[in-house]
């Protein structure tokens, strides 16, 4: 497969599950978040094609009659929400201080690179454990909320380094480049010149790192929820929805774990296949 078509295949796939997500309310059969809602009849239900299936849960229930389908989808839609909030604050976070240090120099740009070393020492499962502690103590009635911010700065203030990394190193080449060196002599401010003469050029590396860094966002998210460390169970994301359904593999409900799995694996591959054919895009045109 050439590399257009995996961007091409990696894309739609990405597309279709945001699509998914964003209609899941016009979509879901059924609002897994409304317990008036769920049926103990119909719980435990196998998906339609094998015998004890019915149309009108094409993937099944859960032991408390939840639609299966209708909690992917909003499960797609609050993890995908989550890990976009977490990329976003990596952004944030990595290209400012990736421009800050390439501007400043000095101590400033020794300090910051050593703070880039210290938060590679802290993996997003020891942030999410001491942010959840310190969240809890702070605002101990804050409950989803909460769990929700929990999974956003534990993956956004362990992914901004490898931003800041690149903008710094990209932002102090074209520091250099002559037309940036001619502004600052006719008095254009610093901030100007970052924002009009190196933030554009330093975009396209950004880019490639934000899409590798979904796949692992997801990742992450359905990991620390695995683990309780992210949303309650009673919330259906990708990785309560795992945790869940690991609970019943035993029993022989393996349609639970075996559904948001496979929703889950294909996001993860959709957004690095497309982080690598960008990469790869982004390295011929240099």
């Amino acid at each position: 497969m050439t590399r257009a078509r995996a961007r091409h295949l990696a894309g739609a796939v990405l597309l279709l599950g945001l699509a998914a997500a964003v209609l899941a309310p016009w979509l879901a059969p059924q609002d897994p978040c409304d317990l008036a809602a769920l049926d103990l009849m119909e719980s435990g239900l196998p998906p339609v094609w094998l015998e004890g299936g019915v149309p009108a849960h094409l993937l099944g229930t859960d032991d408390q009659g939840r639609d299966l389908l209708s909690a992917l989808l909003y499960g797609t839609r609050l993890s995908l929400a989550v890990c976009a909030l977490a990329v976003g604050l990596s952004l944030l976070l990595g290209v400012g201080i990736g421009l800050l240090a390439a501007q400043a120099g000095g101590w400033i740009d020794a300090l910051l690179m050593r703070l880039c070393d210290v938060m590679l020492s802290f993996p997003p499962l020891l942030v999410a454990m001491l942010t959840a502690g310190i969240g809890r103590l702070l605002w101990p009635q804050a409950g989803v909320v909460l769990d929700f911010g929990v999974v956003v700065l534990a993956i956004g203030l362990t992914g901004w380094v490898p931003h800041a990394r690149t903008v710094r190193a990209a932002a102090g080449v074209e520091l250099g480049r002559e037309h940036v060196l001619a502004a600052r002599v006719i008095g254009v401010a610093p901030w100007r010149i970052l924002r009009r003469h190196v933030l554009p050029h330093v975009l396209a590396p950004v880019r490639v790192l934000a899409t590798l860094q979904v796949g692992s966002a997801v990742l992450t998210e359905a990991t620390l929820s695995f683990l309780g460390l992210g949303a309650p169970p009673t919330v259906p994301t990708l990785g309560t929805l795992v945790r869940t359904g690991h609970d019943h593999l035993l029993s022989g409900q393996w349609w639970l774990v075996a559904c948001p799995g496979a929703v889950l694996v294909l996001l993860v591959l959709a957004a690095q296949a497309l982080g690598d054919a960008l990469q790869g895009e982004t390295g011929r045109d240099a």
